[in-house]
């Protein structure tokens, strides 16, 4: 009886896990950040209260910190900001019908892949799978690597002939942040399907390396449990799970704006590579190396263009030609619908952050070009940005990519 009664537990126990959480009447507060004082502030309340708070972007000055909440927790949570002096409002007042909204899907099953909805990690699998039967003597299937529960990181190269050099694009590092893997996925098709003169030049004479879902364990998650997930799936510690697979790379890791609390959105890991997709993404890159030139991680939200550094104000040394390809980017992407990047190094424009894929790559390989870039929005939906602003965002961010190539070979970087 004891042995049936732990199996029916196990069971139960798995049944329970596997539901997606919902986040009924969870808010999102938008709480204005004007000086010092408030980052200090906030920033002690996001690192101490991990467990009942989360910070969807870190405070600084000038732009408001959005903050999301649990019923059962807001009414300490207003009084709490109100007694520290800080103007709040309520950005989003009930998270889960914005997740209804995004996940809704067609009851029929469309043939096409299509960017009118998110997709699962085995559909954008699948759909890889029929990109190289179709296109056998361009695409390549690349093995990034595996995560800790076993799936496969898949990546696929497109090359027109050999001796080009290489452009890689990193999408969903942060498994909630689901826009970036469906447009990179959009971005792949466009390069192997448009007649654009542009557009088929420098898929022809730039190799492309795509890891559409990074983070494949997290984002199941994401679509299984929790829409919200931001980390892996490694469990370090038996109470809190996963790592910041941003912040857990070997360059100036732990240094500045990552947490050693393991129930933090940002935890850096027990020690750096801790995880086993951030060596596998290492991996991948020291292979190749010589060819790489420039490297794009794509995230949500906020809407930046950002380059090393995250740790330090300093500039690296090609700084201004960053500068240079940044707003190049930031001028193209504004012209479809008028959608406005800021462009600068992390640490001065965004916040602090040490151990990201993007200072890795600078820092220990002095990579040319390195930039994460923040997709759509500035904080009305968040992560949760509807299915209908995917193609908007991928045709603007293309415009953008199609720029970063135009100047970094004014400038010399690629050929």
């Amino acid at each position: 009886m004891k042995l049936l009664a732990s199996i029916l537990f196990v069971v139960l126990a798995a049944v329970v896990s596997a539901k997606q959480q919902r986040f009924d009447n969870y808010k999102v507060y938008e709480v204005k950040v004007s000086n010092e004082d408030h980052v200090n502030i906030l920033r002690s309340l996001e690192r101490d209260t991990a467990d009942d708070y989360d910070f969807w972007n870190s405070p600084i000055i000038g732009r408001s910190a959005d903050i999301m909440v649990a019923p059962e927790k807001t009414g300490d949570f207003e009084k709490m900001i109100q007694n520290f002096g800080l103007d709040i409002d309520v950005k989003i007042p009930n998270l889960q019908d914005l997740i209804d909204q995004e996940t809704t899907r067609n009851v029929t099953i469309q043939a096409d892949f299509g960017w009118e909805t998110y997709h699962t990690l085995d559909e954008i699998y699948a759909w890889l799978d029929q990109l190289l039967l179709d296109h056998p003597t361009i695409l390549t299937p690349v093995t990034v690597g595996y995560t800790y529960e076993g799936r496969e990181i898949r990546a696929v190269k497109l090359s027109h002939k050999e001796g080009n050099q290489a452009i890689v694009i990193e999408a969903t590092i942060h498994a909630r942040e689901w826009i970036t893997s469906a447009t990179a996925t959009w971005i792949l098709n466009e390069l192997l399907t448009s007649t654009d003169a542009e557009v088929m030049e420098i898929a022809s004479n730039i190799d492309w390396y795509f890891i559409p879902v990074f983070n494949a364990d997290g984002f199941v998650y994401t679509k299984t449990t929790n829409r919200l997930w931001r980390k892996t799936r490694y469990p370090h510690y038996k109470l809190c799970y996963g790592v910041d697979l941003n912040r857990n790379f070997d360059y100036q890791w732990m240094s500045v704006g990552a947490s050693d609390n393991p129930c933090s959105e940002t935890f850096g890991g027990p020690v750096a590579f801790s995880d086993p997709e951030s060596r596998a993404l290492r991996d991948f890159y020291v292979e190749r190396k010589e060819d790489i030139k420039v490297y794009l991680a794509f995230h949500s939200y906020g809407q930046y263009i950002l380059s090393p550094w995250g740790y330090t104000y300093d500039h690296v040394h090609n700084y201004d030609q960053l500068m240079q390809i940044g707003n190049a980017a930031a001028d193209a992407i504004r012209v479809r619908y008028g959608t406005n990047y800021t462009v600068g190094s992390t640490a001065e424009t965004l916040y602090f952050n040490s151990g990201s894929s993007r200072d890795y790559l600078k820092g220990a390989h002095d990579i040319d070009v390195s930039y994460t870039i923040e997709f759509r929005d500035t904080g009305r939906y968040g992560f949760v940005l509807p299915p209908d602003q995917i193609l908007p965002n991928s045709l603007e961010m293309f415009d953008g990519v199609k720029a970063i190539v135009r100047e970094c070979r004014v400038i010399g970087y690629l050929n």
